[in-house]
């Protein structure tokens, strides 16, 4: 972790720069696998350092805060590099284990236009051929999909969901319509699979109980490190505007909006702890608990950044402020499944008694 944070004043410093030109940032994730950090979220029981959940929560807390871009590609790459060392546990998971120590990119390839949310119920059809599967179709939303070695990829093998690892070919192609909002850094791409083989050797199990939960633990993480980062821009800005003689910090309805999202900030980071210590613990109740927080941590990111552009007023509109960047990086936290549409009307089931259909 220390390693970690002393890398973090160069993320944060070029994070602008990186999101202009809406590229990855390499070197900094390079430098992350040098400091150890992949190493350290792969479990013991397929070869790595076994990073509890308090403590990955905490990482990628962190590098969101400086790089909400690097944080999202980082947190993709480990969920997709981990799931595959542990869903071919018995076949390939060891090949794919020692690539991912060894600094090759995974990337997730499980959402699909159609499916909306639910990108672990995938919708697309593979076709059995000699060898394998084909699938035909997109996922779309792939992180780091341009400099991925390996992709998760899952499809529908007789009418059941089914994973399997794929090695990027001429048959999966970059869609080239990158132009987000925010994020820009994650190049998140579509993909198109033309006909691309899925490998009998690379499929694997079904995601179960017992398997480290990275997206579930990493997303409410990369929601509060921007609402971390523009609350301290915001707090920054207010400390060294003058208004009619005084810091911006004196006018009072800065000072009761401030208390407001700072609060609810703090109860969003003591939620999602208290499900990262649920987690480590290994009781059930800790995917409610994780769902809630990013439900909450996505919606108070935005409500703070929001806030910093009110109390930045014109200067904090402007290109060049990290307030509007920390604005457009928070609203994609609601998009990201489950977006809160979702995961609101989940939660309000739940407590309201509603059975599935």
């Amino acid at each position: 972790m220390a390693r970690v944070a002393e890398l973090l004043p160069d993320f944060a410093a070029a994070a602008a720069e990186y999101d202009e030109r809406a590229e990855i940032a390499v070197g900094h994730l390079e430098a992350l696998h040098a400091a150890g950090a992949d190493r350290a979220a792969l479990p013991e029981r397929v070869g790595g350092g076994g990073l509890g959940y308090r403590a990955f929560g905490e990482l990628v807390r962190m590098l969101a805060k400086a790089d909400p871009s690097i944080a999202t590609i980082w947190t993709m790459h480990v969920g997709a590099g981990v799931a595959l060392a542990e869903l071919t546990a018995d076949t390939l998971g060891p090949f794919f284990a020692a690539e991912f120590l060894a600094g090759r990119r995974f990337a997730n390839a499980l959402s699909e236009p159609a499916s909306g949310n639910r990108f672990l119920n995938p919708q697309q059809e593979a076709h059995a051929v000699e060898g394998g599967w084909t699938l035909k179709g997109a996922k779309r939303f792939v992180s780091g999909a341009e400099i991925a070695d390996y992709l998760l990829v899952n499809a529908l093998v007789d009418g059941v969901p089914t994973f399997f690892g794929v090695v990027p070919d001429d048959s999966v192609i970059v869609v080239p319509i990158w132009d987000t909002l925010g994020l820009r850094a994650t190049r998140s791409q579509l993909l198109d699979f033309d006909d691309t083989v899925l490998r009998t050797e690379f499929r694997g199990r079904a995601p179960g109980p017992g398997d480290f939960a990275v997206i579930p633990a990493g997303l409410p993480a990369i929601s509060l490190g921007i609402a971390d980062a523009a609350l301290d821009a915001l707090v920054a800005h207010a400390r060294s505007r003058v208004i009619l003689g005084k810091p911006l910090t004196h006018q009072q309805w800065v000072q009761h909006e401030v208390a407001d999202v700072q609060t609810k900030l703090a109860a969003a980071h003591a939620l999602y702890e208290r499900g990262l210590t649920q987690a480590d613990a290994g009781l059930p109740a800790s995917f409610p608990t994780l769902v809630r927080a990013k439900y909450l941590a996505n919606k108070v990111a935005v409500e703070v950044a929001q806030l910093g552009v009110r109390v930045g007023g014109a200067s904090g509109y402007l290109k060049r402020s990290p307030i509007q960047r920390h604005l457009r990086d928070a609203e994609a936290g609601q998009l990201m499944a489950y977006s809160t549409e979702v995961l609101a009307g989940e939660i309000g089931r739940e407590v309201l008694g509603v059975q599935p259909e």
